[in-house]
C-alpha cells in the first residue's frame, strides 16, 4: 500500500505540479515523441545484457553436450542430457514466480542484481564440476538467476518505455538473447577442439554478469514501482531522464495515469481485501494473498493473465528452445562435418529475423506479426517432418558414424536445414519477442505477479519439451515429433487469433480498460485503425 504521508506525498490530491489531464492541442504529449532519449537507449542497453547471458547460456549448452565426452565421469546419455539442460528450465520455473513476489515487494532493480550475481555462481561452478550431478546443480543455479531476469528485465524495460517504443526497446532485449546465441556457438566452435573447451564455454558466462551488475547499480529503479511505493518525486525524476528536456507536460501525463490507475486499483483491492477477511488479522500472507485474489477474481487481470500463459506455453511447446539446446547434437547425427558451426547458421538467421521484428513490431503490430510469422513456423516443422521420411532418420542412440553413413550427402539433410531455418525465421519474427510483451497487458498492481506466472509457464513448458525432445526424437521418430510440434503451433494460432488483441500504441494504463470487459480484440482493431488514419 502506497505511504500518504511525511514525504510520501498524495498520489492525486493537492498535486503540485497541476495537472489536469486535459492538455492544450500545442503541448507536448508521450504520444508526440519522436524517438527514445539517449538515456532509454542506455538503460534498455545495459538491461539487455541478461538477455545476452541467457541466450548464451541457451547456445552453449548445445555445444556443451558434443564436446564434454568423458569429462563427467562417463559418455552423456540421452537421460544425462536431457537432465542437464532441463534443469536450467526447472529453476527457472521456480525463480520466477517467487521473482514475481519479490519484484512487487523489494523493486525491479534488485531482482536483477541478485540474478546477476546467480549468473556468475552458476558458471563459475559450471567450469569445475567433474560429475552430472554437479553440471546439473551448477545449470540449475543458472535456472534461478534466469527465471528471474527473464521475468524482471522485459517488465523493468516496458515500465521505464515511452508507449510508441515499447514494443521496439522490449524486443531489443530479445535480440540481445539472440546474440548470445550467436556468440556462445562462435565460441563453442572455437572451443570445442580444446582440451577442457566447454569448460571454458560455460565459465565465460560469468564476465557479462559481472558487467550488468556494476551498470545496474548507476540506474535507476522502475518509475511505475516508485510511484507505487510513495516515491513520486524521484519517479518524476526517472521519467525526466526518460522523455529528455522540454517534455514536462509528457512526463506529468504518465505520473498522473499512474497515480490514477494506482488510486482505482487500491480501491478494489481493498473492497476485495475487506470481502475476504472481513475482521480477520493481517498477517504475513496477507498481501501475496490479496494480490493472488486480485489477478484471478477480476475479470480483466484473469483475462490478461490467460493471454500471456498462452503466448508464454506457446512460445515452449512450439520445440524452439529444444532445437537450439540440441541443434548440435541433431547436426551430429546428421553427419554435418562441423555440427557447432552449422548451428552458428540457425543462431544467426534467429538473431537477423529477431532484427527485423525489433523495426516492424510497433508498426505492424503484435498481433498481425504474430498471426503472420506463426504459419511460416507450420510450413518449416512440417517441411522437416517430410524431410525426415524421405531421409530415413538416423539412430537417435548410437554415434552416427556408425549408424548412418553418408547421410551428409543426402539432399534431404540440406532441406532439413533449410525447413529448420525457415521455422527458426518465423519464431524470431513473431513467437520468439511477442511473448515478452506480457508486461503490457497486466495493470501495475498484478503486473508483476502476473508477468511471473506466465513466465512460469514458460519455464514449465520449456522443462518438459527439453525433458521429453530427445526421448522423442527416439522413440517417436523425428517424423513425428516434428509432425506435433506443427500441430501445436496450428492450435495456438487459432487461439491466438480469437483472443489476443492488438496493444500497439497504447499506454500500459490504456490496455487495462481495453480488457476490462471482454478480450477487447475488436475494439483494438478499430483503435488500431483510427491511429493509422
Amino acid at each position: 500500500m502506497v505511504v500518504r504521508n511525511g514525504a510520501h506525498a498524495p498520489l492525486i490530491e493537492g498535486d503540485e505540479h497541476g495537472f489536469s489531464g486535459h492538455a492544450e492541442d500545442d503541448i507536448f504529449k508521450e504520444s508526440d515523441i519522436t524517438s527514445p532519449s539517449a538515456f532509454i537507449w542506455a538503460l534498455t542497453f545495459a538491461a539487455g545484457i541478461s538477455g545476452l547471458l541467457f541466450g548464451y547460456d541457451t547456445g552453449v549448452i548445445s555445444s556443451t553436450l558434443v564436446s564434454i565426452g568423458k569429462d563427467l565421469g562417463h559418455p552423456l546419455t540421452t537421460l544425462d542430457k536431457g537432465l542437464i539442460t532441463s534443469s536450467t528450465s526447472l529453476g527457472a520455473l521456480i525463480a520466477s514466480p517467487v521473482a514475481g513476489l519479490l519484484a512487487d515487494r523489494i523493486g525491479r532493480k534488485p531482482i536483477i542484481l541478485i540474478a546477476d550475481v546467480l549468473f556468475i555462481t552458476g558458471a563459475l561452478s559450471q567450469a569445475g564440476i567433474t560429475s552430472v550431478f554437479g553440471m546439473v546443480v551448477g545449470r540449475s543455479i543458472v535456472g534461478f538467476a534466469v527465471g528471474g531476469a527473464s521475468l524482471v528485465v522485459p517488465l523493468y524495460i516496458s515500465e521505464l518505455s515511452p508507449s510508441p517504443f515499447r514494443g521496439k526497446l522490449v524486443t531489443l532485449s530479445i535480440l540481445f538473447i539472440t546474440a548470445g546465441q550467436v556468440v556462445a556457438y562462435i565460441i563453442g566452435y572455437a572451443l570445442s577442439m580444446q582440451r577442457n573447451g566447454w569448460r571454458w564455454m560455460v565459465g565465460l558466462g560469468a564476465v557479462p554478469a559481472v558487467l550488468q551488475f556494476g551498470l545496474m547499480l548507476v540506474l535507476p529503479e522502475s518509475p511505475r514501482w516508485l510511484v507505487k511505493d510513495g516515491r513520486s518525486p524521484q519517479a518524476r525524476n526517472v521519467l525526466r531522464k526518460v522523455y529528455a528536456a522540454g517534455k514536462d507536460h509528457a512526463v506529468e501525463e504518465v505520473l498522473h495515469a499512474i497515480k490514477t490507475e494506482i488510486v482505482e486499483e487500491e480501491a478494489t483491492n481493498n473492497n476485495m481485501s475487506t470481502s475476504a477477511m472481513g475482521n480477520q488479522p493481517h498477517t504475513w500472507l496477507t498481501r501475496p494473498r490479496n494480490r493472488f485474489a486480485e489477478l484471478f477474481c477480476v475479470g480483466g487481470n484473469r483475462r490478461a493473465l490467460t493471454i500471456a500463459c498462452l503466448l508464454q506455453g506457446l512460445q515452449q511447446l512450439c520445440g524452439f528452445n529444444s532445437l537450439m539446446y540440441f541443434s548440435a547434437t541433431i547436426f551430429s547425427l546428421l553427419d554435418f562435418d562441423s555440427p557447432t558451426l552449422t548451428s552458428l547458421s540457425i543462431a544467426v538467421t534467429n538473431f537477423v529475423c529477431t532484427l527485423l521484428a525489433l523495426i516492424t513490431i510497433d508498426h505492424v503490430g503484435r498481433r498481425r506479426l504474430l498471426l503472420l510469422s506463426i504459419p511460416v513456423m507450420v510450413v518449416g516443422l512440417i517441411a522437416s517432418s517430410v524431410s525426415y521420411e524421405y531421409l530415413g532418420h538416423p539412430s537417435w542412440v548410437h554415434s552416427p558414424a556408425s549408424s548412418t553413413p553418408g547421410v551428409a550427402q543426402s539432399p534431404w539433410a540440406v532441406v532439413i536445414l533449410i525447413a529448420i531455418t525457415i521455422y527458426v525465421c518465423g519464431y524470431a519474427i513473431g513467437l520468439g519477442n511477442i511473448a515478452w510483451q506480457q508486461s503490457e497487458l497486466f495493470p501495475l498492481s498484478v503486473r508483476s505477479l502476473g508477468c511471473g506466472l506466465a513466465t512460469a509457464t514458460n519455464w514449465g513448458s520449456n522443462f518438459v519439451v527439453g525433458l521429453t525432445f530427445l526421448p522423442m526424437m527416439e522413440y517417436l521418430t523425428p517424423v513425428w515429433t516434428f509432425a506435433i510440434y506443427s500441430l501445436i503451433c496450428i492450435v495456438g494460432w487459432v487461439c491466438c487469433w480469437a483472443i489476443y488483441p492488438e496493444t500497439r500504441g497504447l499506454g500500459l494504463e490504456d490496455v487495462r480498460d481495453l480488457l476490462r470487459d471482454s478480450y477487447g480484440v475488436e475494439e483494438s482493431l478499430r483503435r488500431a485503425k483510427l491511429r493509422d488514419v
